[in-house]
């Protein structure tokens, strides 16, 4: 837990001074003079002023800070934040948000360079489904679906989650041997189910969702737990679970037990398989990793990592306001200490390399999230901020300071509230 809890407040801290830096940058670019740059958060135990600015490490080792001069007063001076043009304030706000997105494209960069891409490849096709009578085979390369350009194998899993699948016949363009082609993929099924999903690959058997109503997710199974066993025979990844589920299909009334493991922890539940009208591609393609890919494809894919991950948050977003997924949902520091753990826990039997690179995975999702999130248009946070710059520029004179303020610390009192709540959920959700 110790380890859990220094990790993520690692990642933590490195996401907020990575996007105070952005500010701070900025500032500095602009004229706008910077009392403090910290890192850290409570009293100070080293310092130094240079330059005007005050550089300092405080003792709670947990984001950090960047005070402008004037930036929530009222302040004439030459180098106040209040003082220079709409255009340059606008720049400062969005310099934090835009380090968020540059430290996960550094990120994304070591990532892919050790791991590999992403590739939308189909690496595994099921007998009996969609993608087989299409046409589609091992090693085709995604290229669009619906006429939605796929890049990353994860784009597909992201595509269904803003389209999901409703049996309607799906456009597939794929690539075979430099040759574009394209089918017509019927998506709908019968069969008997358990509820849950994984990726049919070498790595272990991890379950990637668990469908509600359904068997699975009645005996508490959880996605992130790990199928070790089914009916005492042994399963190490994905695709021997593919070829035994193969080989041992699912029958109406016969109960199947399935080992898992959780948290380092092993144990078991007896599912019995309901009946049910689905729909599903029948391939696997979203885990694919090319490692043989050169350094213009690595640097090309983190671009496309970046991008993903701004559409992952927006597609959440869109979801949390539609009610398509609950407020429960939501996860703040306590959440990212438990998340921290699970991805450690998950890893640690792959090695410490595939622990290092999981981190990472998760930070870029964090700073990405970071930023997108500052950018919306809230008051209190960055995007809040360029709203009443926007403003100013149509008015052609600003908003007034003090109502801007009020505007603002009513915006904070709300999202400590938010966090309040969301801290007090984080726990529940644990003590679950």
């Amino acid at each position: 837990m110790v380890l859990n809890i220094l990790l993520a407040v690692l990642v933590f801290s490195l996401l907020v001074v990575s996007h105070e830096f952005g500010h701070f940058l900025l500032a500095k670019k602009n004229g706008i003079g910077v009392v403090e740059f910290s890192v850290g958060m409570g009293p100070r135990i080293w310092s130094i002023e240079k330059g005007g600015t005050r550089y300092s490490l405080k003792a709670v080792p947990f984001g950090g800070s960047c005070q402008m001069v004037g930036e929530d007063e009222e302040d004439d001076s030459e180098d106040s934040f209040n003082s220079k043009s709409p255009f340059a304030r606008f720049a400062v706000v969005v310099g934090g948000p835009l380090f968020n997105f540059l430290l996960a494209l550094i990120l994304s960069v070591v990532v892919l360079s050790l791991a590999g891409i992403n590739e939308p490849r189909v690496y595994h096709v099921a007998e009996g489904y969609g993608a087989e009578a299409a046409g589609i085979r091992e090693g085709d390369l995604i290229r669009s679906i619906d006429g939605h350009k796929i890049v990353l194998g994860r784009d597909i899993e992201l595509y269904f989650l803003n389209h999901p699948m409703d049996g309607t016949p799906i456009t597939i363009e794929y690539e075979r041997d430099g040759e574009i082609l394209t089918t017509l993929l019927d998506p709908s099924y019968e069969a008997y189910l358990t509820g849950f999903s994984y990726y049919a690959n070498e790595d272990r058997a991890v379950i990637t969702e668990v469908t509600e109503g359904l068997a699975m997710e009645k005996e508490g199974v959880r996605a992130g737990d790990i199928i070790t066993a089914v009916d005492g025979t042994a399963i190490g990844t994905g695709q021997e679970l593919s070829i035994y589920l193969k080989e041992h299909p699912l029958e109406k009334d016969t109960p199947i037990t399935i080992t898992l493991e959780r948290d380092g922890k092993n144990f078991s539940v007896t599912v019995t398989p309901a009946y049910q009208e689905a729909n599903t591609l029948g391939m696997s393609a979203t885990a694919y990793r090319n490692k043989e890919a050169g350094a213009l494809a690595v640097v090309k894919n983190s671009f496309s990592e970046v991008r993903y991950w701004m559409s992952y948050t927006l597609t959440s977003l869109k979801m949390l306001v539609t009610g398509r997924v609950g407020v429960e949902n939501l996860s703040g520091p306590v959440g990212i200490v438990n998340m921290v753990g699970q991805v450690v826990e998950q890893s640690k039997s792959d090695g410490a390399l595939y622990v290092f690179l999981n981190i990472l995975n998760f930070s870029i999702l964090l700073s990405v999230n970071l930023g997108v999130l500052n950018l919306l248009p809230l008051p209190a946070l960055d995007g809040g901020r360029l709203v009443f710059i926007l403003i100013e520029l149509v008015r052609g004179k600003p908003v007034p300071r003090e109502k801007e303020g009020m505007v603002h610390t009513i915006g904070i009192l709300l999202l400590m509230a938010l966090m309040v709540f969301v801290m007090f959920n984080d726990v529940l959700k644990i003590l679950r």
